[in-house]
């Protein structure tokens, strides 16, 4: 007899079509420097279980023209909070967002989610995306 799977195409997906606020911008003055913002009390929601993920965000980035409003960004990141989502997607989704908005020289994005069953999980994305290693 098959075995249905656990996580479904929907699952996957789940989030990524989410309509988030727009992250706000205000003209960069000085070239050349670095960004960090962390979130340490983010959450979002496990669109299989239910059950709510916490972790750390850190968004680091190099403005070139336009650097993030820090209030803007925060309420981009609290609309997360009810949102089933996986947490790669969250990752991927904020990076994609910062750079739509910001559009910055490169940016990294790191989840660091506490434990969940004994699991912890830490997922960095960074922009310009670095090409896929061939799988071996």
């Amino acid at each position: 007899m098959p075995k249905n799977p656990r996580y479904t195409p929907e699952h996957a997906a789940a989030g990524l079509n989410a309509n988030f606020p727009e992250i706000e911008t205000w003209p960069n003055q000085f070239p050349g420097y670095e960004i960090v913002i962390d979130d340490p009390e983010f959450t979002s929601v496990c669109p299989k279980t239910g059950l709510p993920d916490f972790g750390v965000i850190t968004l680091r980035y190099q403005p070139d023209k336009l650097c993030l409003e820090l209030k803007s960004y925060k309420e981009y990141l609290q609309s997360y909070r009810n949102l089933g989502i996986f947490q790669e997607n969250v990752v991927n989704r904020v990076l994609e967002d910062v750079v739509r908005w910001a559009k910055p020289v490169w940016a990294e994005v790191k989840g660091d989610f506490h434990p969940r069953g004994g699991i912890s999980t830490t997922i960095i994305a960074t922009w310009p995306r670095k090409p896929a290693k061939p799988r071996k």
